[in-house]
């Protein structure tokens, strides 16, 4: 993994594939973060229908350093503008702010956050009037208003009204689920859940939901630390020792536990089963997908982001539903939910949506419907997905991160790819080349390689599906050679 390098000077203010972020205090100053909620606040008015009467803008934030004060200042700027703040109480995850937008019927919301990012890091992201994360135009636009200087930032030191959007959050995932029945399940099948919500906005909410006398919810690493005990606070492997160990320590007592890992402001979720093996949602999207076409016998298509695996395709064409690929991004599966019936949209980060639910991640909805599914299986998430393996085939997934010389090597490398791409990657022939985010080089079902560069820095992302860890693992190593020598 890339670990981020100090800069002392700003990099200029531009949007990535879900809102703005950079380190606190050279990109993210109290003066930029004001131009940009009034800028988006503006566009937020501007794009509003016109059977929206609502002037008001959901302002939510997370748990790292200065988010609440940051918070309360874009409240008041955004009154500045003429509009109408509604600031959470506390710190909230993320879909909980999409959630009050719809309910409300708000023109949108600006969540102070910085998501998974270094814990250096802060950010914003804005939901547009369903909830959802607002397309390229949109932000373009924001980018747009900054840039010809008529963006001031008026603040009115009014006090702002709040509301407890933790608590609507919550209470609306009740009406979603039959918890009292869901908690009966799992005290059967003996199943303890494991929470870690790695410092993050969601601490606490899965307790909450499911606490009762008959399961056990355990929660580690819930007290807020705007340093997330040195880690980013992404949902991988490498940072999950704890729950794992957890999870292990469980096993060893004969207990069977399932740990839940959501990220620093709660729309994303992996999970460790009850052998203590890391599942991301590369397994979990076609074990709900399984559970949502088979049992729930919900309509609609299949979105997933052209890193996700094959897995994911090969359930959903097993129950004949359609299944489109996007560029990496949860906006482009958001505009896709908006558009068309879909069953289930999910990326290999963590980020799951769902047609009966928002056109937006929400790691807590997902949860509670991955414990349904395996309770409605009557096994532990291990002995499920195995089954699923079974009947699809085994596949293995890894990614790696390479920071290359300078925006220049970048460019160089990207064209050369573009241009004329592998035909064998270790030996093995390349049987598709597909365009749709970066170069992804298919050799067979279940078995590829992708090169993906970031738009703003000299990053390079690699990503390998492979039927064997070994393979993967060579296939990575090949990559990383070819782009380190090309």
């Amino acid at each position: 993994m890339v670990t981020n390098q100090l800069r002392l000077t700003a990099a200029p203010i531009q949007f990535g594939t879900d809102g703005w972020r950079g380190v606190l205090g050279v990109d993210v100053t109290l003066e930029r973060l004001l131009k940009v909620a009034c800028a988006a606040s503006q566009e937020l008015l501007y794009r509003a229908s016109t059977s929206l009467k609502s002037r008001t803008i959901i302002i939510g934030y997370d748990r790292r350093f200065l988010a609440p004060e940051f918070a309360e200042a874009v409240a008041s700027a955004v009154r500045g503008c003429e509009l109408e703040p509604l600031l959470t109480q506390t710190p909230v995850p993320t879909p909980a702010c999409s959630w009050a937008v719809v309910q409300r019927k708000a023109l949108g919301a600006l969540v102070i956050t910085a998501s998974h990012n270094p814990p250096e890091w802060l950010g914003l992201k804005i939901k547009g009037p369903l909830g959802d994360s607002v397309e390229g135009d949109f932000t373009h636009a924001v980018e747009k208003r900054l840039s010809v200087g008529g963006v001031t930032t008026p603040v009115r030191a009014i006090s702002t009204e709040i509301f407890d959007g933790r608590k609507e959050h919550l209470d609306g995932l009740r009406r979603k689920f039959d918890l009292p029945g869901l908690a009966n399940g799992l005290n059967a099948l003996g199943i303890k859940v494991i929470v870690d919500s790695m410092h993050g906005s969601a601490a606490g909410c899965m307790a909450e939901l499911l606490g009762t006398r008959t399961v056990q919810v355990d929660e580690i690493r819930s007290e807020r630390d705007p340093l997330f005990g040195g880690n980013p606070p992404e949902p991988l492997a490498p940072y999950l020792s704890q729950l794992m160990d957890s999870v292990k320590a469980a096993a060893n007592k004969g207990e069977t536990a399932l740990g839940l890992v959501f990220d620093g402001d709660g729309d994303r979720l992996a999970a460790v089963d009850e052998f203590g093996n890391f599942c991301s949602t590369q397994l979990l999207i076609p074990l709900l997908i399984d559970h949502l076409a088979r049992v729930r016998k919900q309509p609609g298509c299949v979105v997933k982001t052209v890193s996700g695996s094959d897995l994911i395709r090969l359930v959903a064409e097993d129950f004949e539903r359609e299944v489109i690929e996007l560029p990496v991004g949860f906006k482009y599966i958001a505009a896709k939910m908006l558009s068309n019936q879909v069953l289930i949209g999910g990326e290999e980060s963590g980020g799951i949506g769902f047609g009966g639910h928002l056109p937006e991640r929400d790691a807590l909805y997902a949860s509670l419907l991955l414990l349904e599914a395996l309770v409605e299986g009557g096994e532990p998430l291990g002995a499920r997905l195995d089954r699923l393996k079974k009947n699809f085939g085994t596949s293995y997934f890894d990614r790696i991160d390479i920071r290359l010389a300078n925006m220049d090597s970048r460019k160089r490398l990207e064209a050369l790819l573009e241009e004329t791409p592998p035909d064998s990657i270790d030996g093995k022939l390349v049987k598709e080349v597909i365009f749709t985010d970066g170069v992804k080089l298919r050799i067979d079902v279940r078995y590829w390689v992708m090169f993906r560069f970031s738009g703003t820095e000299p990053l390079l992302r690699i990503y390998c599906e492979a039927p064997t860890q070994q393979e993967v693992q060579a296939s990575l190593f090949w990559a990383k050679q070819f782009a380190e020598l090309a």
